[in-house]
């Protein structure tokens, strides 16, 4: 953007006044825009670009005044409607919409109708706000623009005032310190009695199966490209990088002899770990963590057990009186399998510099510097919670049982294995709009002072590590929500934005008395 002087009474002639003097010492630049039916100015100082409306991620908790947060070149940007602070009426961004960044300590993205010119303003040209009738407050101006870019009278935005108004959690971010969370900081209070099995369900051709949770490393997507492997039977699909290291990959489908299918988006690795060895195991989809007791569980009986060496199910779990049965496998007995054995050897025996060239001369040193979180979809928005503070993931039942008096965030009750479970709807928690119950919706169940509870999700996504130089500290735009969603994983590379999830502020104070009473 070129910017053009001009002066009070000669436009058009830039550092020259009326009587010809010289005013080129003192001149300052501004941008000038128009919100609503109104045309502001701020300093160029703070301007630090002007860009198109970027794509947003929703933060729950956040005020009404807050479109989202963006990704900028790497570093999270809050975006903001000028046109919802001062309360003028909404309007669809279109081509002219831009978003004004301003830093203020942090950036800050204003969205505003569009951006009219860059002006130079002689001192003398700015006035101060006395004695005006503005639709604006004027104690969020700093100053008049008298006869400038062919307007009479441009109102000046001190965007310190405003931010320091509307946002004054975030007039402060630059001294917040952040807590952060370890992946097993709630793993010691977890309730896991030792007659209980926690499994990771999944499915594969219309069944259900399982493997229990100690075995299961991760859970991720298919990437985008698979190394082949030269020489290995259909059952070895490749290898894919994982977090610089290199993991073989095998499908189930064909170890159980089941017909091939393409694989889609709720197709999913299931990372199985047995000693120093992983491997990855492609699933049609990730159901949920289960947690059943031992009475409900039954050794595979011998004479169903598969030839040549196939006897990766070990047991079956009865649920649901009966009518629910899911295949319990063996780690131990899958990497006993010669088609896990034989993905193994291959990727042992190839030679690594040729590995590394294949996929994109990736550095193959182990990163250990991790954070495993549980991610889950409200709407469109991902969140994340640490993996050692859920307890177990279920579904939702067709029918819970309402308490009269419960807070308003309390679905309701059920009953797991002989216990009382509140229910509350994160929906409603996080403020977000409630939607109808569907079969991807799932209960996640967290210790929570002491106490057990579920909270509604709409869809529980994947297990993902993530280093922790992609954690970062989530502008704060509201004291709730500068509590609870205090963290995010920016994934740049994915272009994803992971709200993380501080579970010990899911129930508010004000109602954990009347939880307690519900669990009792």
């Amino acid at each position: 953007m070129s910017a053009s002087k001009q002066s009070g009474a000669r436009q058009g002639e830039p550092g020259v006044d009326a009587d010809g003097s010289d005013q080129d010492a003192g001149i300052r630049q501004f941008v000038t825009f128009v919100a609503g039916n109104e045309v502001f100015a701020v300093d160029m100082a703070p301007v630090q670009e002007i860009i198109r409306v970027p794509e947003v991620v929703r933060v729950p908790l956040a005020p009404p005044t807050l479109d989202g947060l963006a990704n900028l070149r790497g570093q999270v940007l809050p975006i903001i409607s000028l046109r919802r602070i001062f309360g003028f009426e909404e309007r669809a961004y279109d081509d002219a919409t831009r978003a004004v960044v301003i830093d203020q300590g942090q950036p800050l993205g204003f969205v505003v109708d569009r951006v009219a010119s860059v002006v130079s303003v002689d001192p003398r040209q700015i006035e101060d706000t006395s004695g005006i009738n503005a639709t604006i407050d004027t104690a969020l101006l700093s100053g008049l623009l008298k006869d400038v870019g062919g307007h009479a009278m441009i109102m000046v935005l001190d965007f310190a005032k405003l931010i320091a108004s509307e946002f004054s959690h975030i007039a402060k971010l630059s001294g917040r310190e952040v807590v952060g969370i370890t992946a097993d900081g709630d793993a010691d209070a977890a309730d896991n009695p030792g007659d209980e099995l926690q499994l990771v369900s999944f499915e594969v051709a219309g069944q259900e199966y399982a493997i229990t949770i100690e075995d299961v490393q991760e859970i991720v997507q298919l990437p985008e490209r698979i190394v082949r492997v030269p020489n290995a039977a259909a059952h070895v699909m490749g290898v894919m990088t994982l977090r610089n290291r290199l993991l073989p990959l095998v499908s189930l489908r064909h170890l159980f002899g089941l017909p091939p299918r393409g694989a889609d988006e709720r197709s999913r690795i299931v990372v199985v770990s047995l000693g120093n060895a992983s491997v990855g195991v492609v699933m049609d989809s990730v159901n949920e963590v289960l947690r059943v007791p031992r009475s409900a569980v039954e050794a595979m009986p011998a004479m169903l057990a598969r030839d040549g060496g196939l006897s990766e199910i070990t047991e079956i779990c009865r649920l649901d009186g009966g009518a629910r049965l899911v295949a319990v496998i063996s780690a131990d007995n899958m990497f006993r399998h010669s088609a896990v054995q034989d993905a193994l050897t291959k990727v042992n025996n190839m030679n690594q510099n040729q590995l590394t060239d294949d996929m994109g001369g990736l550095d193959l040193q182990e990163a250990s510097d991790e954070e495993q979180i549980v991610v889950f979809r409200l709407g469109r928005e991902e969140f994340g919670v640490p993996i050692g503070s859920v307890q177990e993931i279920v579904r939702v039942p067709e029918q819970l049982t309402h308490v009269p008096k419960a807070p308003p965030s309390v679905e309701g009750v059920i009953n797991l294995r002989g216990a009382v479970l509140p229910v509350m709807d994160l929906r409603r928690r996080l403020g977000l709009d409630v939607v109808e119950r569907s079969d991807r919706q799932r209960i996640m169940v967290f210790l929570i002072d002491g106490m057990r509870t579920g909270f509604i999700v709409d869809l529980v996504a994947e297990v993902l590590k993530v280093p922790k130089s992609m954690i970062e500290a989530a502008p704060s735009l509201s004291g709730e929500q500068s509590q609870l969603l205090a963290r995010m994983a920016n994934l740049e590379a994915q272009k994803r934005m992971v709200q993380l999830i501080e579970p010990s502020f899911l129930i508010a104070q004000r109602d954990v008395a009347q939880l307690a009473q519900l669990a009792a």
